[in-house]
C-alpha cells in the first residue's frame, strides 16, 4: 500500500472511534436511564441481524466460535462495558480512561501476531498515557470507581478483539458487511439473556429513546463497525489501535458543547498531546526500502531501459 493511500485508510478508519465518541451523548441525552444491557444489545443485534440479512452469508466451521469470540470481544462485553462507563462518567474522562488500549495492543501483537515493538510505538504510548493523565486527574469532575473500572475493562476488550481480529483475519470469499454482522449478532446474542434477565425491557419508550438506539444502529454499529474492521484488516495492529483516541477527543468536544462540561487548560494539552500520539503511531514510508527500491531500479535499468528493451516493432535490429 502506497503511502497516500495509507493515510487515506487510517483517516477513513478513523471515523469509526470518531462516531464512538458520540456514544457518551447518546447515551446520556436520549437513551433509558441506567440500562446499559438494554444498550449494549439493541445496539449490536439489530444491526448484525440487518447485515446477515443483507448479505444471507453465515459462519461455519472454526468461524462460529471464531465469530462468537470476536463478537463478545469486540461487540458484547466491550459495548457494556463502555455503556456502563457512558452513565457513570462525563464523556471526556470515559473516553480517555478507555484510550489506554494502544498499550495492550502494542503487548499482545508482539506475543500474538509477533509485531515488532517500533521506538515509535513507545513513545506514542507514552504520550498517550500522558494525555490520559493530564485529562483524568487534573479535573473537577468526581470520578466514580465503577465507571473507572468499566473504562479500563472496555479498553482491555477492544485491545484484545484488534488483536485476534487481525490474527485470524477474515475468511476467503467472505465480504466485510457478513464478517461484521457476523460479530455484531454474536455480540448482541450474548448479552441478550443479560438484558433481560438482569434489567427487563422498557414499559415505553419516547422518541427520544427511539432516535439514539436507531443512531446507535446505523452508525454506532453498521456503519462504524464496517470501517472498523477494514481498518484492521489494512493497517497494523497498532495503527489502528491509536485511532480508538479520535474517540475522546470528539466525546470532549461534544461534552463541551452540549453538556457544559468544563476543561483545565492542563486538560486540553492533555487533548492535544494524544493526538500526537495518534499522528506518531501511524505508518510511515520506509526510507531504507524507498533507497533500495530506487538502487533496484537503476540496477534494472540498463536490462529493461536500454536499446534492446527500447526497439518497438518494425525498427531495424543491429
Amino acid at each position: 500500500m502506497n503511502h497516500g493511500r495509507q493515510l487515506l485508510t487510517s483517516a477513513v478508519t478513523a471515523l469509526a472511534p470518531a462516531i464512538w465518541g458520540s456514544t457518551y451523548l447518546v447515551t446520556t441525552e436520549w437513551l433509558p436511564p441506567d440500562r446499559p444491557l438494554l444498550a449494549t444489545t439493541v445496539r449490536a443485534l439489530p444491526s448484525g441481524l440487518i447485515l446477515l440479512l443483507i448479505s444471507r452469508v453465515l459462519p461455519k466451521g472454526e468461524w462460529l466460535w471464531r465469530s462468537l469470540v470476536l463478537g463478545t470481544l469486540n461487540i458484547g462485553a466491550f459495548n457494556l462495558l463502555l455503556f456502563v462507563a457512558a452513565y457513570r462518567l462525563p464523556g471526556g474522562i470515559a473516553a480517555m480512561v478507555m484510550a489506554v488500549q494502544p498499550m495492550i495492543v502494542l503487548v499482545l501483537a508482539a506475543l500474538i501476531i509477533g509485531d515488532k515493538i517500533r521506538a515509535s510505538h513507545v513513545a506514542a504510548c507514552a504520550l498517550g498515557a500522558a494525555g490520559v493523565v493530564l485529562l483524568v486527574f487534573q479535573g473537577s469532575a468526581a470520578l466514580d470507581t465503577v465507571g473507572m473500572l468499566a473504562a479500563l475493562g472496555g479498553a482491555a476488550c477492544m485491545a484484545t478483539g484488534i488483536t485476534f481480529t487481525k490474527r485470524w483475519g477474515r475468511p476467503a470469499g467472505v465480504g466485510l458487511l457478513p464478517f461484521t454482522g457476523w460479530q455484531l449478532t454474536a455480540g448482541g446474542l450474548v448479552s441478550l439473556p443479560f438484558t433481560l434477565t438482569v434489567e427487563g425491557l422498557p414499559s415505553s419508550l419516547t422518541g427520544g429513546n427511539v432516535f439514539g438506539f436507531a443512531y446507535l444502529i446505523v452508525f454506532g454499529a453498521v456503519i462504524s463497525y464496517a470501517l472498523w474492521f477494514r481498518g484492521i484488516e489494512k493497517l497494523p495492529a497498532p495503527a489502528v489501535s491509536f485511532l480508538a483516541l479520535g474517540s475522546p477527543v470528539v466525546a470532549t468536544i461534544l461534552g463541551i458543547a452540549f453538556e457544559d462540561e468544563s476543561f483545565s487548560p492542563l486538560q486540553t494539552v492533555g487533548i492535544l498531546v494524544v493526538l500526537a500520539a495518534v499522528v506518531l503511531a501511524q505508518p510511515r514510508p520506509s526510507k531504507r526500502r524507498d533507497t533500495e527500491a530506487g538502487k533496484a531500479a537503476a540496477a534494472d535499468g540498463p536490462v529493461s531501459g536500454g536499446p534492446r528493451h527500447a526497439m518497438r516493432q518494425g525498427e531495424p535490429r543491429p
